[in-house]
């Protein structure tokens, strides 16, 4: 498993890819620079990876992971509810393409992230 670290202030957090064709293509684009999206408790942005929906893309999601939403070519973190999210779990706006997970799992410190905040996704040191 390749592990990534995801940085936005002095807040840093490990994640665990899986060996999806999504993380692949992730990996291979890193690092990445972006200014942070908020939808509820989802962290979004735009990246340089176009791909399409895989086949077990999820519509319902687990707290903590990573996923890559095909509309909007963006990297997701999923630290708590969104605004479409039901009694059924958290949703994302649509399928995602489920790529791995935070290692961290302190999702507290996600809520102190406001929007257009600097983040960076980059390849973690062994």
């Amino acid at each position: 498993m390749k592990n990534i670290l995801v940085s936005v202030g002095q807040l840093k957090l490990k994640a665990e890819l899986n060996k999806s064709q999504t993380a692949k293509a992730i990996w291979q684009a890193l690092p990445i620079e972006s200014k942070v999206n908020l939808w509820g408790e989802e962290i979004y942005f735009s990246i340089p990876v176009s791909l399409d929906e895989e086949e077990n893309a999820r519509a319902v999601v687990d707290l903590g992971d990573l996923g890559y939403w095909p509309p909007g070519k963006a990297f997701c973190i999923f630290f708590g509810q969104t605004p479409a999210s039901t009694s059924e779990g958290i949703r994302p706006a649509s399928p995602v393409n489920i790529f791995g997970k935070l290692i961290n799992r302190d999702f507290k410190k996600l809520k102190k992230i406001l929007n257009n905040s600097q983040i960076k996704i980059e390849k973690a040191k062994p």
